[in-house]
């Protein structure tokens, strides 16, 4: 798996995505800067959490407009796997690359804990390690994760299978408990969970993991 991970300014877990990646995919990972004109050969582009441009004007509506994005664009149109994480969600949104929006939490405050997820759609390109419909438990940390779309595109969405996870215990009030959506040709994905981050006992579970061995198993 040819994976490779953008850095935009204020980004702060793109180093935990590359670590996690390398860890699955055995092999380097590529570390991309926002200002990049041209992607290398690539499989993956992971587009990580953090702040970027200080969550100015909108959650990644600076970082949508980035030089790479335009490449990020192309390369998902020609089928390539996009993963983005938190604020990388957030961008794909604001990019155009996935339905919806991310908005303040319900509650107003920034929520960072683990939480309960069910794996919604288990034949995804990004979901099929998990083995079937599961639990999973993979840590949050956002304050303007609550996605919200229009009722013709929620409708759209489920009945599409396109809703990849689902909050068994809804923490920021994302309608229908959504936690992550895909694209309709199911090669772009946007999470709020952060999987890199439960990918390694180390870290204290491994639920994470799975996402990325089900990528390196949809390119064998």
């Amino acid at each position: 798996m040819r994976a490779a991970v953008v850095t935009f300014p204020g980004s702060n877990c793109d180093r935990d995505l590359a670590v996690a990646m390398e860890r699955i995919f055995q092999r380097p990972v590529r570390r991309l800067w926002h200002a990049e004109t041209e992607l290398p050969p690539l499989d993956l582009v992971g587009l990580p959490g953090g702040f970027s441009y200080g969550d100015y004007l909108r959650c990644g509506a600076i970082a949508a407009r980035s030089p790479i994005m335009r490449e990020i664009q192309r390369f998902a149109r020609r089928g390539g796997f996009v993963l983005g994480i938190c604020n990388g969600f957030q961008i794909l949104t604001e990019a155009g690359l996935l339905p919806g929006a991310l908005v303040r939490n319900r509650g107003l405050t920034f929520v960072c804990r683990p939480v309960r997820l069910r794996v919604e759609n288990p034949d995804t390109a990004f979901t099929r390690a998990y083995g079937g419909a599961v639990e999973v438990t993979i840590p949050v940390a956002h304050h303007d994760g609550n996605y919200v779309i229009d009722r013709e595109g929620l409708l759209r969405l489920e009945g599409e299978g396109r809703i990849a996870f689902r909050y068994l215990d809804n923490p920021n009030g994302s309608v229908n408990d959504i936690a992550g959506v895909l694209n309709g040709r199911g090669n772009v994905l946007g999470m709020m969970p952060h999987p890199e981050r439960a990918a390694d006992p180390l870290l204290g579970g491994t639920d994470g993991a799975a996402l990325f061995r089900s990528l390196l198993e949809a390119r064998a």
